[in-house]
């Protein structure tokens, strides 16, 4: 298909009292319903849109993104009254967890109605539903009338957007429209559970943690695919692929942290020396050591490694700003995997396409 459109962009004041009537939502949930391509935002990341019970509009995602069509998306509903048009049943433990995380940046994998597209699913028979936590989102949703099939508004492969011009810069001129609501909250994609098993499984760690949800329903297991080159067949969206990359090499390297700086300092150098121009993701507390270390021509603070909240959130926009600068070769320091830390190591893990050195 070949992609000459030109972008629309409508702009959304989040603080707007009544979404549903906005002038700019209800031109963005037309063209929805007339099978467009459409980018908004929800509280994780910019969403790229389509009517999710029509094949030929969802296929527009797939071809605008150049995603691998056996890559599942999520389907956002803007009510609960549009959960039965996506899902046949609801498990108890997935009752719970929708009354305890819904609205927010939770996907919850159910049993599929006949009326989803088969693109959605990659053909299974299951499909992840969540409800957005974003004021914008929801009005556009229920504007358009439709369930909304949406992964991530980025080219594939390349970090998530959580702004409207990460949109631009990746999609321009290949959807039909961008509605600019500013940036986004949580910073990384929703976790991703599968309650069509029990107990209940974690396909992909996002911003609602094992740790939240395990008072709620229980012992809850992590699937083990979360590593890199996992070979079998995606159960859900940032499984399978390298995901979240910028376009220079990187590393990243765990251990001690005297042990990590010297390793780091070593992998720089060598990429200097082969003319490479080198980044550091660095936080608050690395972050003046690697600003006067010569080999480092590039260094990014993400935040601090209290935070991982602030992690979360400004992490794509720090890989981002790597291709920017055109930086060749990127070390980074790893975070602790409790909490939303599970979820900043996969991402990042991802981004780095599973090259991880230990010290």
């Amino acid at each position: 298909m070949e992609m000459n459109f030109v972008t629309k962009v409508w702009s959304v004041d989040n603080d707007v009292e009544n979404q549903h009537s906005c002038a700019q939502i209800v031109d963005a949930a037309r063209f929805l319903r007339e099978g467009a391509v459409v980018a908004f935002p929800t509280e994780t990341v910019y969403g790229l849109g389509a009517n999710a019970l029509s094949d030929e509009a969802v296929e527009k995602i797939f071809t605008a993104k150049g995603r691998p069509s056996d890559n599942p998306l999520i389907v956002h509903i803007g009510a609960w009254d549009q959960l039965s048009t996506v899902a046949s049943e609801v498990p108890e433990k997935g009752k719970k967890l929708m009354e305890a995380f819904w609205p927010g940046p939770l996907t919850v994998i159910l049993p599929k109605t006949d009326q989803v597209a088969s693109l959605v699913t990659a053909g299974l028979d299951s499909v992840g539903v969540r409800m957005p936590d974003h004021p914008i989102a929801l009005a556009l949703i229920k504007e358009a009338g439709v369930p909304i099939a949406a992964p991530s508004a980025n080219r594939s492969g390349r970090p998530s957007p959580t702004t409207a011009a990460h949109v631009l810069a990746d999609l321009d001129g290949r959807v039909a429209g961008v509605v600019d609501g500013g940036a986004t909250g949580v910073g990384v994609e929703s976790t991703v559970i599968d309650v069509t098993q029990d107990p209940p499984m974690i396909l992909r760690p996002g911003g609602i943690t094992r740790e939240q949800m395990e008072p709620v329903i229980g012992y809850v297991e992590l699937d083990p695919s979360f590593q890199v080159g996992a070979a079998e067949a995606p159960r859900s969206p940032g499984m399978k692929y390298t995901h979240y990359a910028p376009e220079g090499e990187m590393w990243l390297v765990s251990g001690e942290s005297e042990k990590v700086r010297g390793k780091m300092e070593d992998m720089l150098q060598q990429a200097k020396q082969h003319g490479q121009k080198t980044g550091v993701l660095a936080t608050e507390e690395t972050a003046p050591f690697w600003q006067s270390h010569a080999a480092a021509d590039v260094v990014l603070v993400v935040g601090s490694q209290a935070d991982l909240e602030v992690i979360a959130q400004q992490l794509y926009a720090v890989l981002r700003e790597f291709d920017d600068q055109e930086v060749q070769y990127i070390v980074g320091e790893t975070f602790p995997r409790n909490g939303l830390g599970m979820a900043v190591m996969n991402r990042l893990e991802k981004a780095a396409g599973g090259r991880v050195l230990s010290v």
